[in-house]
């Protein structure tokens, strides 16, 4: 660790232990962990060196407000903050003589009280149980007296979005003209409760979640201290299971010292104890799970949820922690730099950084989706184990299926595999075809071959073929193959597969210009159109530098120069007009019919919406 981190972690432990708070007698009953290592000072707070940074500059240059608003989740320091806050506007130094200070170098006269909550001049009062309006008197009331022995009455509200709205506005004439001898903090989970008119009138300060390598490394610091072991494995659990609150990650070291047997008994807290008493998955045979899953080995990954489920994880943790590990892989694939994260083993950063190479973002997107969804309906099934399975299911037969857009493009390169199965799974499969036949193969470009025992390579999802082929499964084949390759999904067309405008529209829709393919159809009018050249003329809502922008764009995707020319000519009305002029025309044509005429007369306020073509009129009668 380096001397940086010493100052926040280390120091934080060591010392509070020094502080008189911190020692008590042998007869003393035991102190729970979170209110033992309470800081007792600025540079006992971890995670929060903004705040700190910005009240110690106030402090030294007199810059010293009548009222603070400390807002963030439970457990990051409100309360202790606010004390320590109250203790240094009160700050006498061990001489006597010290005015308001943030560097409380040892206890004062009213700095022990003040701590523990007992000083006549430091009033706390928690607005969850005193919420109306007469509480709010008695403050304005109270202080218009001088404090009995402090410098300043301190009034500390904790939960202060509970208070009424007529007790809010009670206090607002006290809160930004207060006396010189009174000061104002609140503390506050649901800052957004808080009236605008109460935050205007405070220097609001958002505590955040202490980052769980900080955690991990403060939780080891408690831990020699109190002369117990523990795994970094298992601090490291219970760092993320406290999702960046130093009092939960306090209290669950707590009880985790206790499940191991104690510090008196020297049994050491390890990773597996922690997982056991929290219903944790161990992470690495959560990676296990997923690299079953993205292999499409329904048996395995089965076979192992199963065993977690037994050794004592909760279905939902399972699902959540696998959901987190997609969360950390898709992280890694755009900020490698995550995998540095010392809160994660070993093990977990190297297989975020070889997945996170390995997978197609659209993979991760789609299984995270389906993960979300699994987890409500795990968590809300009467049969959890039974609802976690089938999302399992779910996603090692969905792992490599092919996007909408890619199947689109897939079915247009490859007119005649509509008859066949599609890519990624789905059809039914077809019978294994006699070896040497021309089936056998498949047809030279014309897609995926169709066999009924694909091998391990084709099984394995886009881009993962290396990792999949290890782990190919043993049981049944899949019903169909898999996706086709990403260049047979996307072919570039060229120039010549463009003959009109509608064809350029469909080429920005495949290549998902949703604001081009709009512009295309609402504000741009054709005159004339040739290979390589387009004279348009163009809206007055039509964006700026559209011609350009088409121009570049036609060039990148059909490898050929294109010149877009912006006409003055009369030209014809835009693709969006002739849709409509096309629709009314066909919504006339069919008012204009008897049978029709006749049923909306018989169903009086009724009107046509639509005309479709029947796709059976042009067909025998016969057939």
């Amino acid at each position: 660790m380096s001397d940086s981190e010493e100052t926040g972690a280390g120091r934080a432990a060591k010392e509070h232990v020094a502080t008189p708070l911190a020692a008590q007698p042998r007869s003393a009953s035991y102190r729970v962990l979170a209110r033992k290592y309470r800081p007792q000072n600025f540079d006992q707070l971890i995670g929060q060196q903004a705040m700190v940074r910005t009240l110690t500059n106030a402090f030294r240059t007199g810059r010293i407000a009548q009222a603070y608003m400390l807002t963030g989740v439970r457990g990051v320091g409100k309360t202790t903050t606010a004390r320590i806050i109250a203790r240094a506007l009160n700050y006498t130094g061990p001489d006597g003589k010290s005015g308001p200070s943030i560097e409380l170098a040892g206890f004062g006269e009213h700095c022990e009280a003040i701590m523990a909550s007992r000083h006549v001049d430091v009033i706390e009062m928690d607005a969850a149980s005193h919420t109306g309006i007469g509480d709010v008197r008695e403050i304005i009331e109270a202080v218009r007296y001088k404090p009995a022995s402090a410098r300043y009455k301190v009034y500390i509200i904790d939960e202060v979005h509970m208070l009424s709205r007529q007790a809010f506005n009670g206090l607002l004439k006290t809160l930004e003209e207060p006396p010189e001898h009174v000061k104002f903090i609140f503390a506050t989970t649901e800052i957004r409760k808080v009236p605008i008119t109460v935050l205007s009138r405070c220097q609001r300060f958002d505590l955040r979640r202490i980052d769980a390598g900080e955690l991990a490394a403060y939780l080891k610091d408690i831990v020699a201290s109190e002369k117990a072991q523990a795994e970094d494995e298992a601090l490291a659990l219970i760092a993320r299971a406290a999702e960046g609150s130093a009092r939960d990650a306090l209290s669950i070291l707590d009880q985790a010292i206790a499940h191991a047997g104690g510090a008196s008994a020297g049994g050491g807290v390890s990773a597996g104890q922690v997982r056991d008493m929290l219903g944790l998955a161990d992470r690495g045979r959560v990676i296990s799970l997923f690299r079953a899953l993205m292999a499409g080995d329904v048996t395995a990954a089965l076979q192992e949820f199963k065993a977690q489920y037994e050794s004592g994880a909760d279905p939902v943790a399972i699902l959540s922690d696998l959901a987190a590990f997609v969360h950390f892989v898709t992280r890694v694939r755009y900020v490698p730099q995550a995998a540095n994260d010392q809160s994660l083993s070993q093990a977990e950063r190297s297989a975020g950084t070889e997945l996170a190479a390995a997978l197609d973002i659209r993979q991760l997107s789609r299984i995270w989706q389906m993960l979300l969804k699994g987890i409500d309906e795990t968590a809300g099934a009467r049969q959890a184990l039974a609802a976690a399975e089938m999302v399992l299911v779910r996603i090692a037969h969905a792992s490599d299926l092919p996007t909408p857009d890619e199947l689109i493009r897939y079915l247009r390169a490859n007119p005649d595999a509509g008859t066949g199965p599609a890519p990624g799974g789905g059809a039914r499969a077809a019978p294994a075809p006699a070896p040497g036949s021309a089936s056998a193969t498949g047809p030279r470009g014309d897609g995926p071959p169709v066999a009924s025992q694909p091998s391990p390579s084709a099984a394995a999802p886009r881009g993962y073929g290396a990792l999949a082929r290890d782990s190919a499964p043993r049981h049944a084949p899949r019903s169909a193959p898999r996706s086709a390759p990403r260049s047979a999904l996307a072919p570039q067309p060229g120039a010549a597969a463009l003959s009109c405008l509608e064809d350029i529209v469909a080429l920005a829709g495949e290549k998902r210009d949703l604001p081009l393919k709009q512009a295309l159809e609402q504000q741009v009018r054709l005159v004339r159109f040739e290979p390589g050249r387009l004279e348009i003329a163009l809206d007055d809502a039509a964006p700026a530098g559209l011609a350009n922008d088409l121009s570049t764009k036609l060039n990148a995707w059909t490898g050929m120069r294109w010149m877009v020319v912006v006409s003055s000519r009369d030209a014809g009305p835009t693709l969006a007009e002739r849709t409509r002029d096309e629709r009314e025309r066909k919504l006339r044509q069919a008012a204009g019919e008897p049978q029709v005429r006749r049923l909306l007369d018989c169903f009086p306020g009724a009107e046509i919406v639509e005309v479709r073509d029947n796709p059976l009129a042009g067909e025998d009668d016969s057939e």
